[in-house]
């Protein structure tokens, strides 16, 4: 067993017994009046099967569950929530089971980022209305770590986040296979004619093992990292395969710390704050981890009432290196970094960088969960003296192409590339993008910039992960494996390549990006954190006047929500009527 998993380590908080008056709880304005209201809701109780034994003087402890057959990162959630309603009982609860909106990555069309604030909205919305002391979180895929997370605190009701776990690693003849980067990698050999149809249709077989989220640092490890550093989740949580006890284990311990949590009303609000969320920061930087974070931990710091800009985020990342060499910024994968000692050994090697000192749900404090922690294999957790870089292996950009900054997964980019000039060969739209890029007339050689817009939050809508530009047949067939590409899009956490990503403003909203044209020239310099577009002041002007900008805006349902009230890249994507620490309004209850 690895030292990551937190079955190895004592997390049962003392017995608060004087503590433990049911009048306290948030379910006895349901349950405990003698009144008609009451009478109601317990006897509904009663017709689903329970007795007063059940949940009378109990914390009510709600697991939502985001498990659905469309989700593949979650499909063994059906089994780990009753591993979560054991550790509930075996701690005095009432479990209750609700089923919320499952955002899995690759069924959900154009994007699960639409629905991510959807999700956000439910959950808060979930916990305020149901008479619930305490919730246990279950996410793992992508988008469904950040909504779950800003819709606890909205809510501010006692909540811990269970993380999915990533998936086995594939496995491919000789070869170990990283979901997503790897099928970028053999796609690209197979447009380049160097991959037979047999052998991808053998790597389709065997890449994607098992239940769990892609076993690469993409968004969904990321930000289970992020919740783990954050203090949301139990130690050593983030990092345990999907489909090993030690997950079935963390299940069950994390249902015992949902009703330790609702006895001592531990709220979001007390456990997160501007350092908890810098030390969030810290940690998807030294993981490598995916540039979707940059908008996620803006939206969470948002719902929190305190401040994180693009800014900060360069400002850490010049601070922090990267210590995990986990692809695809690296040579290893999930599996590999849970065996070597997961995220508590890697926090343990940058202790000064981080605030140890704030509380975790447990508790008691990060330097609690991360002391003693022992790095089992140094080649998959660095050294600080020997680190995969010396910074943060994402930078913000700024300049008159993105005024409001823009950012690059450098330690996933050719080195040769971080400082280049070229011509911009600029595609309307992702249709159009797929229809003229492989054609043999294209001009277009390795020294051009691919630019791709109307792929933002509103112009896509919903920003998905089209960042990462498919490389034209015809340079590939000549050896060419990466180019600049630009786009005011997002790229999966587990893509790779010099992409400059979230554009802001975006091309939708009148962002220079919309005026660019073909043969325009585009210099980026990662070092000096700069993006320029070679082009005059009258120039500008005349294009503006010639193409102005129409937003597109849905005509009704959760479309039109969404366009008329999502904020851009630069500021977390999330509705502007839900950003700022919510009042945590109890429902009346008549």
């Amino acid at each position: 067993m690895s030292n990551a998993s937190p079955s190895s380590q004592s997390h049962q908080p003392a017995n608060r017994d004087n503590d433990r008056d049911p009048s306290r709880l948030r379910s006895s304005r349901w349950f405990g009046p003698d009144d008609m209201r009451s009478f109601g809701h317990r006897s509904r109780l009663k017709a689903m099967g329970f007795d007063d034994v059940d949940y009378q003087d109990r914390p009510v402890v709600a697991i939502l569950n985001t498990w659905s057959e469309l989700n593949t990162c979650h499909s063994h959630f059906r089994e780990r929530s009753d591993s979560v309603r054991r550790g509930i009982l075996q701690s005095g609860g009432f479990p209750v089971e609700v089923p919320v909106m499952s955002l899995g990555e690759m069924m959900m069309k154009p994007t699960t980022m639409l629905y991510r604030n959807l999700l956000a909205m439910e959950v808060e919305e979930v916990l305020r209305c149901h008479p619930i002391d305490a919730a246990v979180l279950m996410g793992g895929c992508d988008k469904t770590v950040p909504a779950m997370l800003m819709g606890a605190i909205s809510a501010d009701i006692p909540s811990v986040f269970f993380p999915a776990g990533p998936m086995l690693k594939g496995l491919w003849k000789t070869e170990t296979l990283g979901s997503g980067s790897d099928v970028w990698k053999y796609w690209d050999e197979r447009m380049a004619g160097n991959l037979c149809d047999a052998d991808w249709k053998c790597i389709e077989n065997c890449i994607a093992r098992s239940a769990g989220t892609c076993m690469t640092m993409g968004t969904a490890s990321t930000m289970a990292c992020v919740a783990e550093a954050m203090g949301m989740t139990l130690p050593g949580a983030a990092c345990i395969p999907a489909v090993m006890a030690d997950h079935q284990r963390l299940a069950v311990q994390t249902g015992r710390t949902a009703v330790e949590m609702a006895w001592a009303n531990r709220k979001p609000s007390d456990v997160l704050n501007q350092q908890s969320v810098e030390n969030g920061v810290k940690a998807s930087l030294a993981i490598g981890g995916s540039t979707n974070a940059i908008v996620h931990l803006i939206a969470i710091a948002g719902r929190l009432g305190v401040s994180l800009t693009l800014d900060d985020f360069d400002s850490f990342s010049r601070t922090t290196p990267v210590l995990a060499d986990i692809r695809p910024g690296g040579q290893f994968l999930m599996e590999d970094f849970y065996e070597a000692g997961g995220l508590p050994a890697l926090l343990s090697q940058m202790t000064d960088l981080l605030h140890t000192d704030c509380k975790t749900i447990t508790g008691g404090t990060l330097a609690d969960q991360i002391q003693d922690q022992e790095v089992i294999n140094d080649q998959v957790i660095r050294s600080r003296d020997n680190p995969v870089s010396d910074i943060g292996g994402t930078c913000v950009l700024k300049g008159n192409l993105a005024p409001s900054g823009c950012v690059i997964k450098s330690i996933a980019a050719d080195p040769k590339l971080l400082h280049h000039r070229g011509p911009a060969l600029v595609f309307d739209n992702y249709p159009e993008m797929k229809a003229k890029l492989h054609d043999e007339d294209l001009q277009v050689d390795e020294n051009s910039v691919l630019v791709l817009r109307s792929a933002g939050p509103l112009g896509a809508p919903g920003f998905p992960e089209w960042g990462m530009l498919p490389l034209p047949k015809k340079l590939l067939q000549k050896g060419v494996r990466d180019m600049v590409r630009i786009s005011d899009a997002r790229m999966s956490g587990t893509s790779y390549g010099t992409c400059v990503l979230h554009i802001a403003p975006e091309s939708a909203v009148g962002g220079p990006l919309a005026w660019i044209e073909t043969g325009d020239m585009i210099e980026i310099n990662v070092q000096q954190r700069t993006i320029h577009w070679d082009i005059s002041d009258e120039e500008r002007q005349r294009r503006q006047a010639a193409k102005p900008v129409n937003p597109p805006v849905p005509s009704r349902g959760y479309g039109q929500l969404y366009a008329k009230h999502v904020t851009q890249a630069d500021q977390g994507c999330d509705f502007d009527f839900l950003v700022g620490r919510s009042p945590g309004l109890e429902p009346g209850i008549h």
